[in-house]
């Protein structure tokens, strides 16, 4: 098949593919409004990496160093507390995803495919060819590094000697979103969404199907129309895996066993945070919403972000933070979704999630290459 000339051709098996949710050709973003603050957040730390140049690479916390990294391939290690430069290095390689990271390596995929894998000094270890596009950081279990390939793949490769261990592989559907949709790891599970709406449940030791459920099935008379992918990260918490779809649903299954606990029609293409009583999502609208995590039922909705291009939320303590395309940093109240506090960065996109180093901060990396460690009380 051909696809639409506004859609952006990748070379994936199954058909074409094309990114959505990040773009700024749609109804005007919400103005930001002045607010009155009720809750305080500022600058702990700064500090600088490369660019990201196309992409969106997504940093990690691992101890006590924040791992980042630049398009261009150099990497950066900071202590968390500090902001410090604890290891900086250079992979010579164009980069795309982020960082993933253990104690002991760090590994990164990079634009011509490669997996590589290097210590804590920048000496690499080993570098494996994967066979498809890597848009999501690996993850690194134990003494596996597990990643998502765009093509609807995941491949395990040994830490130590980058050897692969598995690979669960399924067919594409013609059309596909080209997203950065990565994989959660939990108590020796792998979780992972896939192109038509589809949430699995793998084995980490042998990549053996757990279980396979549908969050939503495409629908539709065109194939734009039928696409209805997982194109962000699931959540798991409380014995629950929960995903949201493009063009589809969001809903939550039994971690278990894959049995659906709910579903609502609510389309997101960044994706969902959890906490021990809501899921919340930021939909395709812009729209921060918080659920009910037993029933799916609608606490709140936050619209005045909408149209501006917001991360997937993190739940952080009292508020529910997300970064926009103009590089601000918003606090919501996680009791009614109130606007409670807003900071600006360097003015460039957080287009990656913001992470939580401890009880009283979080960090967002913008595309200029700004590390940003921000306290909220």
């Amino acid at each position: 098949m051909q696809c639409l000339p506004w859609v952006v051709t990748v070379a994936l098996v199954g058909g074409c593919s094309w990114f959505g949710g990040g773009s700024q050709s749609g109804p005007k973003p919400a103005e930001l409004l002045p607010i009155k603050s009720a809750a305080k957040i500022a600058v702990a730390w700064h500090a600088t990496v490369p660019n990201a140049g196309k992409t969106t690479l997504f940093p990690v916390l691992v101890g006590n160093t924040v791992w980042a990294a630049g398009a261009n391939g150099q990497i950066a290690g900071f202590d968390a507390a500090k902001g410090t430069a604890m290891a900086r290095f250079d992979t010579k390689e164009l980069l795309a995803a982020g960082v993933a990271a253990s104690a002991a390596m760090v590994a990164v995929s990079t634009l011509k495919g490669e997996l590589q894998a290097y210590d804590i000094s920048g000496k690499q270890r080993w570098k494996v060819q994967v066979p498809g596009e890597m848009l999501a950081p690996a993850v690194i279990e134990g003494d596996q590094v597990i990643v998502r390939v765009g093509d609807g793949a995941v491949h395990s490769y040994d830490a130590a000697s980058g050897k692969r261990r598995w690979v669960y592989q399924r067919s594409a559907p013609p059309l596909s979103v080209r997203a950065h949709a990565g994989i959660l790891v939990d108590r020796g599970t792998v979780y992972a969404g896939f192109a038509g709406g589809r949430l699995v449940a793998l084995s980490s030791v042998g990549g053996s199907v757990l279980w396979d459920s549908v969050v939503s099935l495409p629908k539709g008379t065109t194939e734009l129309e039928r696409v209805s992918d997982i194109t962000s990260a699931p959540v798991v918490d409380d014995g629950r895996a929960c995903a949201a779809t493009y063009q589809g649903r969001t809903g939550c299954f039994e971690a278990a066993r894959g049995s659906s606990v709910w579903a609502r029609d609510i389309s997101s293409f960044n994706g969902l945070a959890a906490d021990f009583r809501n899921i919340y999502v930021t939909d395709d609208k812009n729209v921060v919403m918080a659920l009910d995590k037993s029933t799916g039922g609608t606490l709140w909705r936050q619209d005045r972000l909408a149209g501006r291009s917001l991360t997937r939320p993190l739940a952080f303590g009292r508020y529910i933070i997300v970064g926009d395309f103009q590089g601000y940093v918003h606090l919501l109240s996680r009791d009614d979704g109130a606007m409670m506090a807003r900071i600006a960065t360097d003015g460039s996109a957080i287009s990656a999630a913001p992470i939580a180093l401890d009880i009283r901060s979080v960090l967002v990396q913008t595309r200029n290459g700004g590390i940003y460690a921000l306290t909220a009380e």
